[in-house]
C-alpha cells in the first residue's frame, strides 16, 4: 500500500471539504442552507468513493490526478482564473441566500443534483476509458491515442463532464447570479482545450490525424 499517496489524497479531500464548507457557509452566515448540502453531498460522496476505487485499483491514475504542477503558461493563467472564478462564484452564492437575492426554487435544486451526478458518472466513464488522465497538460511516457468509446465521439468527454458539473453547481445552490459568473468557464475551457491540443499535436504521434477525424471537441455537432 502506498502510504504518500494515501495521506497526500487524504489531505487533498479533507482540504477541499473544508475549503468549500468555508466558502459556502461563512457568507451565508449559517448552517441551515439546505441546497448547500445537497451540493457538499453529491460532490464528496461520490469524490470518495470514486478516490477509493483508483486508490486500489488505479493508483498511478490516481497520483496524475492530485498532481497539479502544470507546465505551461497558459493553464496557469487558466488555473488561477478558474480559483478566482470559482471563489466568486461561491462566495455570491452565499451572499444571495443570505440576503434572498434572485434565488431559484429547490425543485430546481433538485433536478440540478441529478444532471450534476450524471455528470460525475460521464467523468468516472472517462477515467476508466483514458489511463492518462491527468490534471496537467502533458505528453505521457509511452502516451498513445485514445480514439474508441467516448473519445470516438468527441475529443475531450473529460471536459463535457465538467461542463454538466461545474454549470449544475450554481443551479443547485438555487443562486442566478452565481450561475451567471460560472459561464465565465466557457472561455477558460476553450482557452485550455486550444493550448492543450497544441501540446498533443506537437509531443504525441498520431494526434493531428485524431483531431482530423474527430471534429467536435465536447459536445457532438454543436462544440
Amino acid at each position: 500500500m502506498n502510504g504518500k499517496l494515501l495521506l497526500q489524497a487524504i489531505v487533498k479531500y479533507v482540504s477541499g471539504v473544508i475549503l468549500m464548507a468555508v466558502l459556502l457557509f461563512v457568507p451565508a452566515g449559517t448552517w441551515q442552507w439546505k441546497q448547500a448540502w445537497i451540493l457538499m453531498g453529491v460532490l464528496f460522496v461520490p469524490m470518495l468513493a470514486v478516490g477509493i476505487v483508483m486508490f486500489f485499483f488505479a493508483p498511478g491514475l490516481l497520483a496524475r490526478r492530485l498532481n497539479m504542477n502544470e507546465r505551461e503558461d497558459e493553464q496557469k493563467t487558466v488555473i488561477l482564473f478558474s480559483g478566482l472564478m470559482f471563489t466568486a462564484a461561491f462566495v455570491s452564492a452565499g451572499i444571495c441566500f443570505r440576503y434572498n437575492i434572485l434565488q431559484l426554487p429547490l425543485p430546481v435544486s433538485y433536478i440540478a443534483a441529478a444532471v450534476f451526478l450524471c455528470g460525475y458518472f460521464l467523468f468516472a466513464f472517462v477515467l476508466k476509458q483514458n489511463e492518462y488522465l491527468s490534471r496537467s497538460v502533458e505528453v505521457q511516457e509511452g502516451q498513445k491515442v485514445i480514439d474508441t468509446g467516448l473519445y470516438g465521439i468527441v475529443r475531450h468527454p473529460m471536459y463535457s463532464a465538467t461542463l454538466l458539473l461545474f454549470l449544475s453547481m450554481p443551479l443547485i445552490l438555487g443562486s442566478v447570479i452565481s450561475f451567471i459568473i460560472m459561464l465565465g468557464y466557457l472561455p477558460l475551457i476553450q482557452k485550455r482545450m486550444d493550448n492543450e491540443e497544441k501540446v498533443l499535436k506537437e509531443g504525441l504521434q498520431g494526434y493531428t490525424e485524431y483531431c482530423t477525424k474527430v471534429r467536435y471537441r465536447i459536445i457532438p455537432y454543436l462544440w
